[in-house]
């Protein structure tokens, strides 16, 4: 089977818009989905419902890929689950190398899901000399001593970074150094990378405080509508207000309709 160092996914010789290839893994999580539930076509709408997108992008985004459905039946689902794969380069194997195996770099390494989608967790890498040979989901932890070695051995490409973020930039260049061409970086902190590297950065704090966001709002237009409520309650218990010449009420009772000299 090919690994990632070898080959490339086609993406950008195929001119696939970058925002297309962001909704690609979308699609795929829905047709998986419905392929283990042996569905075996889907219509542009129910699937955009699935990928939370609308039909008229999903159709754009797969007249990409030179898939236009059938009128009538839609499209068929095991088809486009090799069409995107193949597009996503997920029919390789990519041997992908983790780096700070604390908390969250263990869960990534135990994680399941890597595997059935392409990826492959080769090796295991911490700073940290006690951890060294440790077993961590079945691989044993090596120490970033050897880290140019174990990238040339295993033949790694995809470098995920799970270290504090002081140490992140760092990592960063060594991995690159090593030959590492694209990094997932869980650190929270910006990496500086040269051309030719890709970086995908998770930031859970960020995701929270956007949501944070959100709620705030929420409540601020909640309370904005309680407090119309009250005023139109106030309005209906107040006495009627008694016409005067000009129509008009001052704050100390009626105003003339032509004010003294």
């Amino acid at each position: 089977m090919a690994t990632g160092r070898t080959h490339r996914p086609a993406t950008r010789s195929r001119g696939i818009p970058e925002a297309t290839v962001a909704r690609l893994p979308l699609y795929l999580r829905a047709l998986t989905a419905l392929s283990e539930r042996s569905v075996p076509t889907v219509s542009s709408e129910e699937l955009a419902a699935a990928a939370g997108v609308n039909s008229a992008k999903l159709r754009k985004d797969f007249s990409y890929l030179g898939s236009y459905g059938t009128r009538g039946v839609g499209y068929d689902v095991e088809y486009l689950v090799y069409q995107i794969s193949r597009e996503l380069g997920l029919t390789q194997d990519w041997p992908v190398a983790i780096v700070g195996i604390g908390n969250l770099g263990a869960a990534l390494a135990n994680y399941g899901g890597f595997a059935s989608r392409g990826f492959r967790v080769a090796a295991l890498i911490d700073a940290d000399p006690a951890m060294a040979g440790t077993p961590v989901a079945g691989i044993a932890v090596q120490h970033t001593d050897d880290l140019d070695r174990i990238i040339s051995d295993n033949g790694v490409s995809i470098g995920v970074i799970t270290t504090p973020p002081g140490a992140a930039q760092q990592v960063c260049d060594r991995l690159v150094a090593a030959g590492v061409t694209s990094i997932l970086n869980f650190a929270p902190t910006v990496l500086s990378v040269p051309d030719g590297v890709d970086v995908r950065k998770v930031d859970l704090s960020i995701e929270l405080q956007i949501l944070a966001f959100h709620e705030q709002r929420k409540a601020g237009e909640e309370a904005a509508a309680d407090g119309r409520t009250v005023a139109e309650d106030d309005a209906d218990d107040a006495p009627p207000m008694r016409a005067t010449p000009t129509g008009r009420k001052g704050p100390d009772g009626d105003m003339p309709a032509v004010m003294p000299a």
